[in-house]
């Protein structure tokens, strides 16, 4: 994706909100051998890039002063209750550093799955990203996940999935965390005390009267 961003002469909270209320963005790019750039956005196109997944999960090109140049969204800043854009922050990228990125997964198959089919359980989506670490032409925009292979009692970790060449899962210190988990159905848990219970209620029946 692509986007014009502005560079920024005045800084400051005043600066910003007199920005803002002129329908720009405040926002920053940093990173790379080149000094933080304070720059600014046009809202209303910033609003409407921020709802489309690929602004958030890949490489984007930001057009800066006539410069095209390769960045990530790094953060969003939105005000607690209106549909505004406080401040955003882009990382640039080089193709020879590695990075770090949060990627959604996009699940598929699950319908088709032992687990759903025959046994009418319920899969559990335990995390919907995962952070990645990879050179910077190799990021994806999603990681597909196939649960078609699912079955009851089991789970999907990390180790399971199939990433794209080069790129590695981080799990930041945690073994192997689930993705996903199948829940086995309410009906069959309350069922099998109910079962039990019924021969001590029997045997209570049968004692004699004093």
């Amino acid at each position: 994706m692509k986007f014009v961003a502005f560079e920024r002469a005045k800084q400051g909270t005043g600066a910003s909100r007199r920005l803002r209320i002129t329908g720009r963005t405040p926002g920053i790019v940093y990173g790379g051998s080149t000094p933080a750039t304070p720059i600014e956005l046009d809202h209303n196109a910033l609003w409407h890039a921020i709802k489309k997944e690929a602004f958030h999960a890949s490489i984007l090109d930001m057009e800066l002063n006539g410069t095209e140049s390769k960045v990530l969204l790094r953060n969003v800043q939105m005000h607690p209750f209106k549909q505004l854009i406080l401040h955003i922050d882009f990382q640039r990228v080089e193709a020879t550093t590695k990075l770090q990125m949060k990627v959604p997964l996009h699940f598929s198959g699950e319908e088709n799955s032992p687990a759903v089919k025959l046994d009418a359980c319920l899969i559990n989506h335990i995390v919907n990203e995962l952070e990645i670490a990879c050179l910077p032409a190799g990021l994806p925009e999603f990681i597909a996940v196939d649960l078609s292979n699912l079955k009851k009692g089991t789970s999907l970790h990390v180790n399971d999935m199939s990433l794209p060449k080069g790129v590695t899962a981080v799990t930041r210190g945690k073994e192997n965390p689930v993705i996903v988990s199948v829940v086995t159905p309410a009906a069959e848990v309350v069922e099998a005390p109910a079962a039990a219970a019924a021969p001590a209620k029997g045997k209570a029946a049968a004692k004699p009267k004093k």
